[in-house]
């Protein structure tokens, strides 16, 4: 079966799940009205300097101000990796000269001596707004292609350490050396292997023509400005993800799978067959399986198929994972049976934290082990499984009463913070999913009963007073496209009896 990439798209939101063998290992979502800012560049202002923190505030035009540390501004080509081991992340790995507006020598130095309030410079969002803080940005700028990440102020060519062949990494590298302009530097994605001249010519012609557009646009335009807006979810999967392993990339809606197909056959012919639309009458994440494991990857609670149980605990400060036998008896040895619900733990611990993307410090509790070779296997286990992550882990041994420190790369809102809100039953206590998360449920409910000729003309919906009160302010759109949906009218009652969660459809 292999890797599946299945898009769920309507006109508010795009789910992406990520199918190794026919299991979900990741899930990514997009809303029209909460877009990704990762990626994209910006014209900016110095709103304050602040020395002690080694770090600055920038307005981006984003709402919240932007947090620029000062590793983010000092030229350290010493740090340049030409091996690279998570294409996505490549900003965060190599330090490059800044742009014009963010000069600096490799000598350390205060922050003050390199920006001034009311400055403009130009900036890229590194790490998106997690909970209260703002975007982290860089002035390292960096433009992803197809096969090549483009590094305007490096004259370099690194390749993705993910391409182990040293003769292959040779031939890489001096085809790109020879494509690209004196001045500028690249890496080779791991996705390039086996890729012609010609077509890492094209991916430089490509970027080269972005960053001539993104300077021209910084010379004529007003901080704070937008100056380069990275791709849609949907696009941005394809450009990232799509390699040998994938053998079928799904898709629900039409007329974005028109411009999916259009896409591979100019830029990607040899995956245009693994394109399928899917055309089942039942929702494309329900047909799959992938809605029960979202709602299970929102559950504290996770079972094991031993009958064990995880309980997964976060907060802002971390997030602890503890280890249980449950039902589970196992044989008559009891350390056995210990052995047995860790090492299970190992392998769902790391699926969990993929498919949740939780990030910063982790504390994994198992259970207490009294052999020392029997924490070792649980703890190479857990090692092997994070092989898979692509996400920065670092992993420190079992301790003697069985806890496990480490920490996960934090690139996004997790998946538990971006589908729920805080709850208003228990102030904060606990998380229910937001009105936003309810009202697309709907939507998708409604146009399950329509595929499905059970939907009548004239609807009346009953909602929490919340629910309803978004749904026809916030989401007013929404609102007129599920009327269209069913041709008809639809009238709400709203009362306190039903959950924030719940919803009912009668016929009126």
């Amino acid at each position: 079966m292999g890797k599946q990439i299945v898009f769920n798209h309507t006109r508010h939101e795009i789910r992406v799940a990520i199918l190794e063998n026919g299991v979900i290992s990741e899930i990514f979502y997009e809303r029209e009205k909460n877009k990704s800012v990762v990626g994209n560049i910006y014209k900016g202002k110095v709103l304050k300097v602040l020395p002690g923190m080694e770090s600055a505030f920038v307005d981006v035009g984003l709402g919240k101000a932007a947090f620029l540390y000062i590793d983010d501004i000092r030229e350290d080509l010493d740090d340049l990796e030409e091996n690279v081991d998570d294409d996505s992340d490549v900003d965060e790995k190599i330090r490059k000269t800044p742009p014009n507006k963010c000069k600096s020598k490799k000598n350390k130095q205060n922050i003050s001596n390199l920006l001034t309030e009311g400055q403009e410079i130009l900036v890229q969002v590194s790490k998106g707004p997690i909970g209260t803080k703002g975007a982290r940005i860089t002035c390292n700028i960096t433009l992803p292609g197809r096969n090549l990440v483009f590094m305007p102020h490096v004259n370099n060519v690194g390749v993705s350490r993910q391409i182990r062949d040293e003769k292959e990494r040779a031939r890489l590298r001096k085809i790109v050396s020879n494509v690209k302009s004196e001045g500028t530097g690249f890496i080779v994605r791991t996705v390039a292997e086996g890729r012609s001249e010609e077509e890492f010519k094209n991916d430089v012609d490509y970027l080269m023509s972005n960053w001539i557009e993104i300077e021209r646009k910084f010379k004529t335009y007003r901080s704070p400005a937008l100056l380069y807006e990275d791709l849609n979810l949907t696009f941005r999967t394809i450009r990232d993800m799509l390699s040998q392993e994938v053998s079928a990339l799904i898709i629900d809606d039409l007329e974005e799978y028109e411009k999916i197909k259009n896409y591979l056959n100019k830029y990607l012919p040899k995956y245009s067959s693994i394109l399928q639309h899917f055309k089942g009458k039942s929702v494309i994440f329900d047909h799959y399986g992938i809605s029960i494991e979202i709602d299970r990857a929102l559950s504290r609670k996770v079972w094991l198929k031993s009958k064990g149980y995880l309980v997964i605990d976060q907060s802002e400060a971390l997030t602890a994972i503890d280890v249980n036998t449950g039902s589970f008896t196992g044989s008559d040895n009891h350390e056995d049976t210990i052995l047995t619900t860790n090492l299970e733990s190992a392998i769902e611990i790391v699926h969990q934290l993929k498919l949740r993307d939780i990030g910063g410090i982790i504390i994994i509790d198992f259970i207490d082990m009294e052999s020392e070779e029997n924490r070792q296997k649980v703890y190479n286990t857990l090692r092997n499984e994070l092989k898979s992550d692509k996400a920065r882990t670092k992993v420190l041994p079992i301790s003697e009463i069985g806890l496990v420190e480490m920490t996960r790369k934090r690139n996004r809102e997790n998946l538990g913070r971006f589908l729920c809100c805080l709850c208003p039953y228990c102030e904060g206590a606990a998380r229910v999913r937001s009105p936003a998360t309810t009202i697309y449920d709907l939507y998708r409910e409604l146009n399950k009963l329509r595929s499905e000729g059970k939907i009548p003309e004239n609807l009346l919906l009953g909602l929490h007073p919340d629910v309803a009160e978004y749904l026809e302010v916030e989401e007013i759109d929404t609102f007129k496209s599920m009327e269209k949906l069913i041709k008809g009218t639809i009238s709400l009652q709203v009362s306190e009896q039903y959950h924030i969660e719940q919803y009912e459809i009668f016929e009126l």
